[in-house]
């Protein structure tokens, strides 16, 4: 199996930390030039410095908030001038949870712009690149929620599923130039966010952050929560050549949580 990304040249969003890090440090290990993309820049510098360098790699980070497109587009479109991309990881965080009907027109267009509109801007930013190349990975991190909606991520579970939508219609219009669009979709896993939504659990219910672990990992046939890196090998994988043939798919990386085929 070859799962060598040695020359390629890759683009990790999101990547100063959890999920998104994980990937770089992944895709570094199998040789992947890595370009770090977050809002911080301390955090980029430590982040940088975690990654595998035994085959000469050259790693880069840029610095742009997904809150402003635009700013993300064009921070982007100039380090794809001098270096074009063949692995593009869309990888953002969530919105606040709660209810649906309690959400506010703002939350749905500041979580779009966050999701789907960087990750168009992005797409298009590199896929040019890709098309000379002859070789182009887009991976999405979203979550289980395309398949299943999630309690009380009204937000997320709407905007999630519009980039499902999106990328399935990518991957028929780029498939022809050996470009394959995918998305990997993590269950509940040990990041920043989940110890976030474990606190608020605790606080609301007025019960332990362990019992409300507990409680959350029961729902989990694996009886455990998933690790960033768990995640990152499905992401790996996918920017391989092993993977050539993989293309339009929804992969849930969960532990077998989500409740549908």
């Amino acid at each position: 199996m070859n799962l060598s990304l040695e020359g390629k040249n890759a683009l990790i969003c999101g990547s100063s930390q959890g999920i998104g890090l994980a990937i770089a440090e992944e895709l570094a290990l199998l040789g992947a030039n890595c370009t770090l993309l977050a809002r911080n820049e301390d955090s980029l510098k430590l982040a940088i410095l975690k990654l595998d360098i035994a085959l000469r790699q050259q790693h880069h980070y840029l610095v742009a908030d997904f809150s402003k497109p635009e700013e993300v587009a064009s921070v982007v479109r100039t380090h794809v001038a001098a270096n074009p991309i063949h692995i593009l990881v869309n990888n953002t965080g969530g919105p606040p949870a709660g209810p649906i009907v309690d959400a506010t027109p703002e939350q749905f267009l500041n979580t779009f712009n966050q999701h789907l509109i960087c990750n168009h801007l992005l797409t298009q930013a590199v896929v040019p690149g890709m098309k000379k190349e002859g070789y182009g990975r887009i991976i999405n991190i979203i979550s289980t929620s395309v398949k299943v909606p999630l309690k009380n991520l009204g937000v997320s579970n709407t905007i999630r599923g519009a980039v499902a939508s999106w990328a399935k219609t990518m991957s028929i219009e780029l498939g022809a130039f050996n470009i394959t669009v995918n998305n990997v979709l993590p269950g509940a896993t040990t990041t920043a966010r989940l110890e976030g939504i474990v606190k608020n659990a605790s606080k609301n219910k007025n019960i332990s952050e362990e019992e409300v672990a507990e409680e959350m990992t029961k729902e989990i046939p694996m009886r455990r929560f998933g690790n960033p890196s768990e995640i990152a090998a499905m992401a790996a994988f996918l920017a391989s050549p092993a993977a050539s043939y993989v293309n339009g798919t929804s992969i849930p990386v969960d532990g077998g949580r989500t409740g549908s085929i």
